[in-house]
């Protein structure tokens, strides 16, 4: 019996010390493996280390590379950039022509004109002496004066600025109506479709009034009868509509590229021009005999309806003075234009076309004009004394 629980024992011992083997075993395997793996993970991580700063490294070589490539290209513009600066700093900006705007309701106030006033060309050695300094204190918003003789400007104010022409218009009117070749003895009625349903304005020519097409052509120019222009259009051929297509398609022939009718009266405020497209147009209008005679003609007694004589003044009180040898005139007036003149005249022997628009006040128009004649009249006879000198 002792001797069985002393086998026992020594095999208990042995098992014990198997066990304490295998774990000594395990234990001290796992000390040095522990170390190999130690240095191992060491060596691996300075590696990894020395790996990670050269990266960022790279990094931040890369991104100091990209911030100084990006900061010289905000500081250096590109190519297309540069050459529109370029072009842009090296060209003139022209002045764009001003336009006023077309005001619908009447009384409204327009935009103040600009104060300076130029002359646009050179001219010839006969009106030598007309300087900036010499020109004319004009009072009307849009002016140009313009010589027949040398065909150029002698002084432009605002002179592609686009604003309503009210009864200017009316030469438009007579040219396309004279142009059809019409009877102008045929008898014309005045209508209830001539009357002024836009501005509401009066006319002693009532419904039922009949006159000749050349006295309507008479009444409609010298003393700027609404009427009398409305019934020329309805009478034309094709009527109104047709009429006025006919005014625009002669406005495209002279060059009038700024202008457009909308009414053969001027009533519309949308009849605009400027005053270097109504030169063109009353250099046209002076070719025509009977728009010379009725616009030039001082007055005129007329045999209304029932016998009734009525007397018909011309609105441009200048054609009655002996001082001015006046070829062709038109005067023009609503709320929205201001008042108008234009004018073909003889000067000093000098033929000019005179365009005066927008003015303010009832006899600024005529003022302006009497100053444009004492301004050709005064350089011509220091001209002269030149010349002679």
């Amino acid at each position: 019996m002792k001797k069985i629980l002393l086998i026992c024992m020594l095999a208990g011992n042995a098992l014990i010390a198997q066990a304490g083997e295998n774990d000594g075993n395990t234990v001290g395997e796992t000390k040095p493996v522990a170390r190999h793996h130690v240095k191992h993970h060491r060596k691996h991580h300075h590696k990894t280390e020395h790996h990670r700063k050269i990266a960022h490294h790279h990094r931040a070589h890369h991104h100091k590379v990209a911030v100084r490539k990006e900061s010289e290209k905000r500081s250096e513009p590109d190519d297309k950039s540069a050459k529109v600066a370029a072009i842009l700093d090296a060209t003139p900006m022209a002045e764009a022509p001003k336009t006023v705007p077309v005001n619908v309701q009447a009384g409204n106030e327009k935009p103040a004109a600009a104060h300076d006033a130029s002359l646009a060309m050179k001219y010839d050695t006969r009106l030598s002496l007309f300087q900036p300094h010499s020109s004319p204190k004009l009072r009307s918003s849009f002016a140009l004066i313009y010589d027949e003789e040398t065909q150029r400007p002698l002084y432009t104010k605002n002179p592609d600025a686009i604003t309503p022409i009210a009864s200017i218009t009316k030469l438009m009117t007579a040219m396309v109506v004279l142009d059809s070749k019409p009877d102008l003895d045929e008898v014309i009625r005045v209508s209830e479709e001539d009357l002024d349903t836009l501005k509401g304005t009066h006319s002693r020519l009532s419904v039922g009034t009949t006159f000749t097409r050349r006295e309507m052509l008479n009444l409609a120019l010298m003393s700027s009868e609404n009427r009398a222009a409305s019934a020329l259009a309805r009478y034309y051929p094709g009527g109104k509509p047709a009429a006025v297509a006919a005014m625009n398609a002669k406005a495209r022939e002279l060059g009038m590229t700024n202008t457009t009718f909308r009414d053969p009266t001027g009533l519309n405020s949308q009849n605009v021009s400027t005053a270097r497209d109504l030169v063109k147009m009353v250099a046209a209008a002076r070719n025509y005999k009977l728009i010379h005679q009725f616009t030039t003609t001082a007055s005129r007694v007329m045999e209304a309806r029932r016998g009734r004589e009525l007397l018909f003044n011309n609105t441009n009180p200048l054609v009655k003075s002996n001082s001015w040898e006046i070829g062709l005139s038109k005067t023009g007036f609503i709320n929205e234009a201001g008042r108008c003149l234009v004018m073909q005249a003889q000067i000093r022997q000098r033929p000019v076309i005179i365009v005066l628009l927008d003015s303010v006040g009832k006899s600024t128009r005529i003022g302006d004009a009497n100053r444009v004649k004492k301004w050709i009249e005064s350089a011509s006879v220091q001209s002269i004394s030149i010349h002679r000198g």
